[in-house]
């Protein structure tokens, strides 16, 4: 039986490590069906909305799989799950590790976007950067609005192996990458400079030229490491508490 879960923020992720932590453990076998959506609102005490965020965070880390008419599956493992969660007490290197992993990622994805970009793969990207300024104006984190961002730009690539993993990889570093968000948002001047970052990167990749592409994630992924130095100790101990 699942435990109910309770908190001010990111109750999809708790949901989604207790899932996890079935499936690891062996009380949800493989093969095994999930409880339904109506059965996990009431065994954990929250909405749908952040049952099926959950659930989607575990069949981008291919732990389940949606059957169609039949319900969600425990998948075989393919291989050891990566572990990229952050530890209380090691957030700040951590954070500043996800963004190392990133920045080769995000400056290789540019450059071949750019190579292979159309005018539908633009309007995406630009409609995902539209969709973060409003996310920031209503108070939200833009995590998601972001994710999608970076999923645009590697779906203009053309590959689907790129998706995928940068799929992946986004929902497992998805603590990161809104601790990073967070910080940006300390400061009025770090928002105008990351959107300038992701309009350059846009800008790039719309003009064919993979070289500027490339320069322009590797310098918005160097400057979030920036950023992210310059948070004082008292953002950090936030940080770990809210982990």
């Amino acid at each position: 039986m699942l435990s109910k879960v309770s908190g001010p923020v990111r109750l999809a992720d708790r949901v989604a490590v207790q899932l996890t932590e079935e499936i690891q453990s062996g009380r949800l076998a493989v093969g095994d069906k999930l409880p339904t959506e109506v059965e996990l609102v009431k065994q954990l005490g929250v909405s749908r909305t952040v049952v099926r965020e959950a659930v989607s965070q575990l069949r981008n880390a291919r732990l389940v799989e949606a059957r169609q008419g039949l319900g969600v599956f425990v998948m075989a493992p393919r291989m050891a799950p990566l572990d990229l969660s952050l530890d209380v007490s090691e957030t700040k290197a951590k954070v500043l590790q996800i963004v190392e992993v990133r920045r080769g990622l995000e400056a290789e994805t540019a450059a071949l976007a750019a190579t292979r970009v159309n005018a539908d793969d633009v309007r995406r990207m630009r409609e995902a950067l539209a969709d973060i300024d409003a996310a920031a104006e209503a108070g939200g984190d833009g995590v998601a609005e972001d994710l999608r961002f970076h999923r645009a730009v590697a779906e203009a690539t053309g590959n689907p192996y790129l998706v995928a993993t940068l799929g992946y990889l986004g929902e497992v570093m998805r603590s990161g990458i809104r601790i990073t968000r967070a910080n940006e948002a300390r400061r009025a001047d770090f928002i105008q400079q990351v959107r300038r970052e992701h309009h350059a990167i846009v800008d790039a990749i719309e003009a064919g030229d993979p070289v500027a592409a490339e320069a322009a994630a590797r310098t918005h992924m160097e400057h979030a490491a920036e950023r992210l130095q310059d948070a004082d100790d008292r953002f950090w101990t936030e940080a770990a508490t809210a982990l």
